[in-house]
């Protein structure tokens, strides 16, 4: 207990000295609340290391898997350039109309798509559609459903895109084989395929704070 109160008080420390007040995101903030989504967007400090690695990669393109009420999306939307575009994929209805009133809020509707429905059949129809490859590709959704997303993630790429997948430490839980938690199996699959897979460099790093222990996988797409 002591240690998650010490995470947190950094967590709020890092926020404090390294970003600026920003009403727009705390409104959504509230709006999620409101909405009764639950509380588990990234962090502030998460979210600007997302727009981070976006402005790093210059991306144009960035495709997000899990919307929730689009607190992340905003950090990634921000980070694009005049003419940049963000697809982002949810599942829940309730959740989508809380996103795209965030959307609106932050005034970025013109430069994000928001599509409804379950995040595997919008990715296929995507192929259907020609949809062209993405600079970013962040993963946060369903955990069972991480190695689909992963494939498609690929399918989407190009060498040198930078595909991120979050939560996937877990308290740790990814060590126990023998777990019965599908989110946990479906975790372990994922870091099965990546090991796997010559197509990507990746690797994966532990966070702590405000939302416990977990972590991000980082990887790049090779040439």
């Amino acid at each position: 207990m002591q240690a998650a109160n010490t995470w947190e008080q950094v967590d709020r420390y890092i926020s404090e000295q390294l970003l600026p007040d920003d009403a727009v995101l705390e409104e959504v903030l509230a709006a999620n609340r409101k909405a009764g989504l639950p509380p588990i967007e990234v962090t502030p400090n998460q979210g600007q290391l997302l727009n981070l690695w976006a402005r790093m990669q210059r991306a144009e393109r960035i495709l997000e898997i899990g919307t929730l009420g689009g607190y992340s999306t905003i950090w990634l939307a921000r980070a694009l350039p005049v003419g940049g575009r963000l697809v982002t994929l949810e599942l829940d209805p309730l959740h989508a109309r809380t996103a795209q009133h965030n959307f609106a809020l932050a005034e970025l509707e013109s430069k994000i798509e928001l599509r409804v429905g379950p995040a595997l059949e919008q990715l296929a129809r995507m192929k259907e559609e020609n949809a062209a490859p993405f600079d970013l590709i962040f993963i946060d959704a369903d955990k069972p459903n991480n190695p689909g997303y992963l494939q498609w993630a690929l399918h989407f790429s190009r060498p040198g895109t930078v595909i991120i997948g979050d939560n996937v430490i877990r308290d740790g839980e990814i060590v126990n084989g023998h777990s019965t938690d599908p989110r946990v199996q479906g975790v372990r699959q994922f870091y099965r395929m990546l090991a796997a897979e010559p197509r990507i460099s990746a690797t994966a790093i532990q966070t702590v704070g405000s939302k416990g222990y977990d972590g991000f996988m980082l990887g790049i797409v090779n040439g």
